[in-house]
Protein backbone atom coordinates (compact mmCIF):
# COMPACT_ATOMS: atom_id res chain seq x y z
CA UNK A 1 0.00 0.00 0.00
CA UNK A 2 1.03 3.19 -0.77
CA UNK A 3 -0.23 6.37 1.94
CA UNK A 4 0.35 9.37 0.64
CA UNK A 5 -0.12 12.40 3.80
CA UNK A 6 -3.12 14.56 3.12
CA UNK A 7 -2.89 18.71 4.09
CA UNK A 8 -4.32 17.91 7.63
CA UNK A 9 -1.87 15.86 10.06
CA UNK A 10 -2.42 12.67 10.86
CA UNK A 11 -4.86 11.92 7.85
CA UNK A 12 -3.60 10.17 4.43
CA UNK A 13 -5.01 8.87 1.18
CA UNK A 14 -3.99 5.20 0.75
CA UNK A 15 -3.59 3.14 -2.70
CA UNK A 16 -3.00 -0.03 -2.55
CA UNK A 17 -0.70 -2.15 -4.68
CA UNK A 18 -2.58 -3.50 -7.56
CA UNK A 19 -1.02 -6.77 -8.69
CA UNK A 20 -2.12 -7.33 -12.11
CA UNK A 21 -2.34 -10.43 -14.75
CA UNK A 22 -5.14 -11.76 -17.23
CA UNK A 23 -7.81 -12.40 -14.78
CA UNK A 24 -7.52 -8.59 -13.48
CA UNK A 25 -5.52 -8.00 -10.22
CA UNK A 26 -5.36 -8.66 -6.67
CA UNK A 27 -4.10 -5.92 -3.70
CA UNK A 28 -4.30 -5.35 -0.01
CA UNK A 29 -6.46 -2.29 1.21
CA UNK A 30 -6.22 -3.13 5.30
CA UNK A 31 -3.09 -4.69 7.01
CA UNK A 32 -2.82 -3.58 10.40
CA UNK A 33 1.31 -4.10 10.40
CA UNK A 34 1.63 -1.31 7.76
CA UNK A 35 -0.88 0.82 9.52
CA UNK A 36 1.06 0.67 12.48
CA UNK A 37 4.26 1.53 10.96
CA UNK A 38 2.91 4.62 9.95
CA UNK A 39 1.50 5.47 13.01
CA UNK A 40 -1.95 5.30 12.36
CA UNK A 41 -4.56 4.16 14.89
CA UNK A 42 -5.11 0.06 13.48
CA UNK A 43 -7.24 -1.60 15.90
CA UNK A 44 -10.23 -2.31 13.68
CA UNK A 45 -13.39 -3.50 15.78
CA UNK A 46 -16.73 -2.43 13.54
CA UNK A 47 -16.95 -2.51 9.79
CA UNK A 48 -20.12 -0.64 8.08
CA UNK A 49 -21.91 0.17 4.21
CA UNK A 50 -23.24 2.53 3.15
CA UNK A 51 -25.27 2.00 -0.13
CA UNK A 52 -27.26 5.51 -1.63
CA UNK A 53 -28.87 5.22 -4.74
CA UNK A 54 -29.00 8.84 -5.72
CA UNK A 55 -26.45 11.03 -7.80
CA UNK A 56 -26.20 14.18 -5.22
CA UNK A 57 -26.74 12.07 -1.90
CA UNK A 58 -24.90 14.16 1.30
CA UNK A 59 -23.73 12.09 4.02
CA UNK A 60 -22.22 14.18 7.17
CA UNK A 61 -20.38 15.62 8.62
CA UNK A 62 -20.33 13.24 11.65
CA UNK A 63 -18.13 13.08 13.57
CA UNK A 64 -17.76 11.17 18.00
CA UNK A 65 -16.77 13.01 21.15
CA UNK A 66 -14.68 12.07 23.48
CA UNK A 67 -14.51 9.13 25.44
CA UNK A 68 -14.82 8.12 22.00
CA UNK A 69 -11.82 7.79 19.58
CA UNK A 70 -12.85 6.80 16.68
CA UNK A 71 -11.03 6.57 13.25
CA UNK A 72 -12.11 5.13 10.21
CA UNK A 73 -11.03 4.17 6.89
CA UNK A 74 -13.52 4.91 3.98
CA UNK A 75 -13.64 3.24 0.86
CA UNK A 76 -15.71 4.09 -2.32
CA UNK A 77 -16.76 -0.06 -3.56
CA UNK A 78 -19.32 1.23 -6.10
CA UNK A 79 -19.59 4.34 -7.92
CA UNK A 80 -18.23 7.61 -6.64
CA UNK A 81 -18.04 10.15 -3.70
CA UNK A 82 -16.66 13.54 -3.04
CA UNK A 83 -14.74 12.68 0.41
CA UNK A 84 -15.05 15.24 3.10
CA UNK A 85 -12.81 15.59 6.21
CA UNK A 86 -12.83 18.37 8.65
CA UNK A 87 -10.09 18.92 11.86
CA UNK A 88 -12.12 19.45 14.88
CA UNK A 89 -9.17 18.92 17.02
CA UNK A 90 -9.11 22.40 18.97
CA UNK A 91 -5.46 21.85 19.87
CA UNK A 92 -4.30 20.88 16.22
CA UNK A 93 -2.48 23.99 13.76
CA UNK A 94 -5.20 22.74 10.74
CA UNK A 95 -7.95 23.40 13.28
CA UNK A 96 -11.27 23.56 11.32
CA UNK A 97 -9.01 23.23 8.09
CA UNK A 98 -11.14 20.88 5.37
CA UNK A 99 -9.54 18.15 2.70
CA UNK A 100 -11.16 16.63 0.06
CA UNK A 101 -10.77 13.92 -2.14
CA UNK A 102 -12.67 12.12 -5.04
CA UNK A 103 -12.52 8.33 -4.07
CA UNK A 104 -14.13 5.72 -6.93
CA UNK A 105 -14.62 2.03 -7.24
CA UNK A 106 -11.88 2.27 -10.44
CA UNK A 107 -9.55 4.24 -8.35
CA UNK A 108 -9.24 1.88 -5.38
CA UNK A 109 -8.35 4.70 -2.88
CA UNK A 110 -9.43 4.90 0.36
CA UNK A 111 -8.96 7.81 3.12
CA UNK A 112 -7.67 7.10 6.35
CA UNK A 113 -9.22 9.59 9.19
CA UNK A 114 -8.23 9.86 12.80
CA UNK A 115 -9.42 10.89 15.43
CA UNK A 116 -11.06 13.86 16.09
CA UNK A 117 -12.31 14.76 12.72
CA UNK A 118 -15.68 15.12 11.12
CA UNK A 119 -16.34 12.92 8.14
CA UNK A 120 -19.24 13.52 4.99
CA UNK A 121 -19.88 12.65 1.35
CA UNK A 122 -21.71 13.62 -1.70
CA UNK A 123 -21.98 10.77 -4.10
CA UNK A 124 -21.12 11.48 -7.63
CA UNK A 125 -22.94 8.33 -9.47
CA UNK A 126 -25.92 6.53 -8.92
CA UNK A 127 -25.79 3.48 -6.91
CA UNK A 128 -22.66 4.19 -4.94
CA UNK A 129 -21.86 2.42 -2.24
CA UNK A 130 -18.89 3.16 0.34
CA UNK A 131 -17.87 0.94 3.19
CA UNK A 132 -15.76 1.70 6.77
CA UNK A 133 -13.44 0.44 8.84
CA UNK A 134 -13.55 2.12 12.46
CA UNK A 135 -11.32 1.61 15.40
CA UNK A 136 -14.31 1.97 18.07
CA UNK A 137 -17.88 1.24 18.50
CA UNK A 138 -20.44 3.28 17.22
CA UNK A 139 -21.52 4.78 20.36
CA UNK A 140 -24.81 7.27 19.77
CA UNK A 141 -24.52 8.95 23.08
CA UNK A 142 -21.37 10.14 21.48
CA UNK A 143 -22.19 10.74 18.28
CA UNK A 144 -22.41 14.37 16.79
CA UNK A 145 -22.37 16.42 13.78
CA UNK A 146 -21.67 19.67 12.12
CA UNK A 147 -23.35 21.57 8.98
CA UNK A 148 -22.05 20.67 5.54
CA UNK A 149 -22.50 23.99 4.45
CA UNK A 150 -21.25 26.23 7.68
CA UNK A 151 -19.68 29.08 6.15
CA UNK A 152 -17.02 29.01 9.31
CA UNK A 153 -15.64 26.27 7.38
CA UNK A 154 -16.03 27.06 3.73
CA UNK A 155 -15.82 23.75 2.50
CA UNK A 156 -16.54 23.73 -1.73
CA UNK A 157 -18.91 20.84 -2.64
CA UNK A 158 -18.68 19.61 -6.49
CA UNK A 159 -22.47 19.36 -7.18
CA UNK A 160 -25.03 22.03 -6.94
CA UNK A 161 -28.17 19.25 -6.37
CA UNK A 162 -28.40 17.57 -3.03
CA UNK A 163 -30.04 14.50 -1.16
CA UNK A 164 -30.04 16.03 2.48
CA UNK A 165 -31.83 14.09 5.60
CA UNK A 166 -33.07 17.31 7.53
CA UNK A 167 -30.91 15.58 10.46
CA UNK A 168 -27.59 16.75 8.89
CA UNK A 169 -29.27 19.99 6.94
CA UNK A 170 -30.21 21.33 10.23
CA UNK A 171 -27.03 20.74 12.67
CA UNK A 172 -26.58 24.60 14.10
CA UNK A 173 -24.04 26.98 13.49
CA UNK A 174 -19.95 25.84 14.24
CA UNK A 175 -19.91 26.89 18.04
CA UNK A 176 -17.72 26.83 21.29
CA UNK A 177 -20.01 24.35 22.51
CA UNK A 178 -17.95 21.97 19.94
CA UNK A 179 -14.87 22.88 21.03
CA UNK A 180 -15.38 22.42 24.57
CA UNK A 181 -16.78 18.91 23.74
CA UNK A 182 -13.53 18.19 21.41
CA UNK A 183 -11.05 19.08 24.53
CA UNK A 184 -8.36 16.58 25.00
CA UNK A 185 -8.01 15.35 21.10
Amino acid sequence: MIFRNTTLDGACVIEPECHEDQRGFFARTWCMREFEQHGLVAGMVQASVSFNRKKGTLRGLHYQVPPSQEAKLVRCTAGAIYDVILDLRPKSSMFLQYFGVTLTAANHQGLYIPPGFAHGFQTLAEDTEVTYLMTDFYKPEYARGVRWNDPAFGIVWPEDERIIIDRDASYQDFGPEVIREMEGI
